[in-house]
């Protein structure tokens, strides 16, 4: 399994003081689960973030993420973020905070 593991380093931080968090191997990646759901997922080159169908939509017209596609399948609620565009932790705790409600 290859992440990027600074990044999955700067997630873990953010996600710290919660104590319904765990991580599970899953997308090639290390995913984060909230209450035994997957909120996010690091993988080698960015982000996969679950944030639900419409504000996935609402940002795949303005940001550089995309949508994720399984076995041609659109998967509604999950969009990908490259890591360049979390560099800063203020762009991290944005989508963060959009896969956590919070």
């Amino acid at each position: 399994m290859s992440y990027n593991e600074r990044l999955a380093n700067r997630v873990r931080e953010l996600l710290e003081d919660r104590d319904d968090v765990t991580e599970k191997a899953m997308f090639s990646g290390i995913c984060f689960m909230v209450d035994e759901k997957m909120c996010i997922c690091v993988t080698s080159s960015g982000l996969l973030c679950r944030i639900g169908a419409s504000k996935a939509e609402e940002k795949l017209e303005d940001s550089n993420c995309r949508q994720m596609i399984n076995n041609g399948r659109t998967m509604k609620d999950f969009v990908y973020v490259d890591d360049t565009d979390v560099e800063k932790q203020q762009e991290l705790r944005h989508w963060l905070s959009l896969c956590t409600g919070v």
